[in-house]
């Protein structure tokens, strides 16, 4: 399977985006909140702002995250969290099938979708540096519903890899919900995974597969390698 993340807000990160379909982009204008009355920081400053106090707590102890991956995924969590509307993404990602789900398995769904993302990215996170994150210009609207926050990323071999995050507001501020890297939208990436899949196999089954491989805490081995973004050369 290949998708992505922020390193965490790179898995955060992160966040100009492969558009998602204009039904995707539709959806997502008409269910924002109105720009004036998102609380708190705009998204260009959430980005920053959570950036820099991500790198901070990973510089603090790149060690112990190196050798710790449930730390690693906790601080990423940490961060991710609060700022990620991972209900809304993971209903774009299910397309029809969310409609036909249970309410369990939606939830079941959502969750394993959200640790998925910590497992398969939080390490690409470790050596992330703030020499090697860049947040450029705002371009967008600043009264739209929604933004993108354009970003880049320098790998060690010194390749600037671009990482950019889309953003929607709601009552309870600004929140990502979809990452593209290298013109690769995660959320494209894994609805094209998962429709196959659930098509193939069911719902449940690829829930199951997803909490299983969680649980075990390996990257998936087909992760996109635009997903090491911080690494590679």
């Amino acid at each position: 399977m290949r998708t992505f993340l922020l390193s965490s807000l790179l898995a955060l990160a992160g966040l100009a985006f492969v558009s998602p379909r204009p039904a995707d982009a539709a959806e997502a204008a008409e269910s924002a909140t109105p720009a004036a009355a998102v609380p708190g920081a705009g998204p260009q400053e959430l980005i920053q702002e959570v950036s820099n106090s991500l790198l901070k707590d990973l510089a603090a102890d790149r060690d112990t995250y190196r050798k710790d991956p449930k730390k690693l995924r906790a601080l990423c969590d940490k961060y991710l969290l609060a700022h990620f509307d991972t209900e809304y993404s993971a209903r774009l990602v299910l397309g029809r099938n969310w409609r036909t789900a249970t309410e369990a398995q939606r939830k079941r769904f959502v969750e394993a979708f959200y640790q998925s993302l910590l497992r398969n990215y939080g390490d690409s996170m470790v050596e992330a540096t703030p020499e090697r994150f860049k947040i450029l210009p705002f371009k967008g609207d600043p009264g739209a519903t929604s933004a993108t926050v354009r970003t880049e990323v320098k790998r060690n071999d010194g390749t600037i890899v671009p990482v950019n995050f889309s953003l929607r507001g709601t009552p309870e501020g600004w929140k990502a919900w979809d990452v593209t890297i290298e013109g690769i939208s995660y959320v494209k990436n894994y609805r094209t995974d998962f429709g196959s899949e659930i098509e193939q196999k069911g719902i449940d089954e690829v829930i199951q597969r997803l909490e299983a491989q969680n649980a075990a805490g390996t990257p998936d081995p087909a992760v996109h390698p635009a997903a090491k973004a911080g690494s590679g050369g």
